[in-house]
């Protein structure tokens, strides 16, 4: 049996799959050329850059599995494929961690100016050192500070940890009931029952200093303009999840007036050519869609993904 991994899958993933005597291809196919190519494997796996639609299936009638290497699955039918009898697969806990450490990664970066800094100092820092240290010497600390998780799913709830370890208080808002505490393992398998409090959405906009989005995208954006309207003075946004949960536009109008401090960004409205106003904004943080792209998450999703596979092509 053939499995083609379209946008890749990590060595020890391929080499459990060749051990239980599947052969892989990891050449990638480009989108155009899928309908014409696809039917020659028993399964595919995909991350976010290949599509796997309707019409795209009922052309390819071989496939038994589809495998996703992360959490989303907006970039496939799920429920028409599981209709056609194709089993859909992801690996929702695997990447979870990374994806937080990303979070914090442009948290921490923001309140110390870093995203800034490290474009100005190799063109002042030898000329302008003092105005330097003068313009970046009041950055802030997260400790104390109230970090708002918007979604508390697998990632939402790891970025919590993360905030809580840090000090950090957490209030979150998801559609359904939540944990009133998480348990943070620290070094030394020491396990630590911290509280947490779920809220509406509009209580979490409006009191966090710091917001993180961890939701699907949906018909219109989670904080549009009237939302940047409510959200706290100078306050920090990021969003690691999906292109399109934050307004574009409304953030860069937010961040030049000052509503917002600062912006991180791993995701795109436009990938994988975003906009130039987001590009070039000072103010911004920015990262190229690497929230999962770890070399210990890749592991654990190639791993997941295998085992996935092996289960449902060997049924």
């Amino acid at each position: 049996m053939r499995i083609l991994a379209n946008d890749g899958i990590d060595p020890i993933g391929k080499q459990i799959l060749e051990a239980a005597g599947f052969e892989v291809d990891t050449v990638h196919i480009p989108q155009e050329e899928l309908a014409a190519r696809l039917n020659s494997y028993d399964a595919v796996t995909v991350r976010s850059a290949t599509k796997l639609r309707q019409e795209l299936i009922d052309l390819c009638p071989n496939i038994k599995v589809i495998g996703r290497g992360g959490v989303g699955m907006d970039n496939i039918d799920v429920d028409y494929a599981r209709s056609k009898g194709i089993a859909v697969v992801n690996t929702p806990a695997a990447s979870s961690h990374s994806v937080a450490e990303l979070v914090f990664a442009h948290l921490l970066n923001g309140v110390r100016f870093l995203y800034d800094s490290n474009r100005q100092m190799p063109v002042s820092g030898a000329t302008k050192f003092g105005a330097l240290k003068k313009a970046y010497g009041a950055g802030s600390e997260l400790q104390g500070k109230t970090l708002g998780v918007v979604g508390f799913g697998r990632i939402g709830r790891e970025t919590a940890k993360i905030g809580l370890g840090l000090g950090m208080n957490v209030i979150y808002s998801d559609l359904f009931e939540g944990p009133m505490s998480l348990t943070l393992n620290l070094s030394g398998d020491i396990q630590v029952e911290v509280p947490v409090k779920q809220a509406e959405i509009e209580t979490v906009l409006r009191e966090s200093d710091f917001i993180s989005l961890h939701v699907p995208f949906t018909d219109k954006p989670v904080i549009g303009k009237e939302e940047f309207e409510i959200l706290k003075d100078g306050v920090g946004l990021v969003n690691a999840s999906r292109g399109g949960v934050i307004d574009e536009l409304a953030l860069v109008d937010a961040l030049n007036t000052g509503k917002v401090a600062f912006a991180g960004l791993d995701v795109y409205d436009d990938e994988p050519t975003p906009r130039a106003e987001i590009l070039t904004h000072p103010k911004i943080s920015l990262t190229p869609h690497i929230g999962a792209a770890t070399n210990e998450a890749q592991e654990r999703i190639g791993e997941e993904l295998a085992t996935l596979l092996i289960e449902n092509l060997k049924k």
